[in-house]
């Protein structure tokens, strides 16, 4: 179901932040606003909270592939008492990370396509959240001879790619540890990292989209 009060709802996530920034000493500015969700997604025709986050700790939101962004993401939504389902309609950013992250995934999954088709076998995705899981399926759409699944439950719940019409074929186990480049890895293990200053590719707002609170 959606956000019974859009404004209601800003508000708890603004004084959770306030409460944050303050206590945490974060030089962290936030703007919060309410947008229509997506139409091929399975909020469409619900608002979506959008909160932005920026200031000069914005980079440390950011850092280790968006930890402390997701965890203050988490927390809004457990704040809100949403139902699993119901996740996607709370989104933090900064720095314009979901949009490079986007990009992130579109080419994890065109690399463990490329590595299906050569070796026929699965390839096992780590365990994430059900929003990014979403965002790789949603990639794997527009790409040919490959399908996918997910896995398990809960947090362990991780997507699997398969030749196409071969689910019968076990999955392997998922490495610990997301992996931005799909089966690739540097040696440090972490992946690389754009700069998270890099605004250009931030998409623009509808002049639909309402702001509740800018500090």
């Amino acid at each position: 179901m959606p956000i019974a009060n859009i404004q209601q709802a800003a508000q708890q996530v603004a004084n959770f932040l306030n409460s944050v920034i303050r206590l945490g000493g974060l030089r962290l500015k936030y703007r919060i606003s309410a947008s229509a969700a997506p139409a091929d997604s399975e909020s469409a025709g619900q608002e979506i909270l959008n909160v932005e986050l920026l200031g000069q700790d914005a980079p440390m939101l950011t850092a280790r592939g968006g930890e402390l962004l997701r965890s203050l993401e988490h927390i809004a939504i457990q704040i809100l008492r949403l139902d699993v389902r119901e996740h996607d309609l709370v989104s933090f950013d900064a720095l314009n990370f979901k949009a490079l992250r986007q990009q992130e995934i579109e080419l994890s999954a065109r690399t463990a396509a490329e590595k299906v088709r050569e070796t026929g076998t699965p390839f096992s995705f780590p365990p994430t959240n059900s929003r990014e899981r979403r965002m790789l399926h949603l990639a794997f759409k527009s790409i040919e001879d490959v399908e996918t699944h997910s896995l398990c439950e809960g947090q362990e719940r991780y997507l699997v790619v398969y030749p196409k019409g071969r689910t019968d074929l076990p999955a392997p186990m998922p490495q610990r540890g997301y992996n931005d480049r799909g089966p690739r890895r540097d040696r440090d293990g972490r992946g690389s990292r754009d700069n998270r200053g890099n605004r250009s590719d931030r998409p623009n707002r509808s002049g639909r989209d309402r702001d509740y609170n800018r500090y």
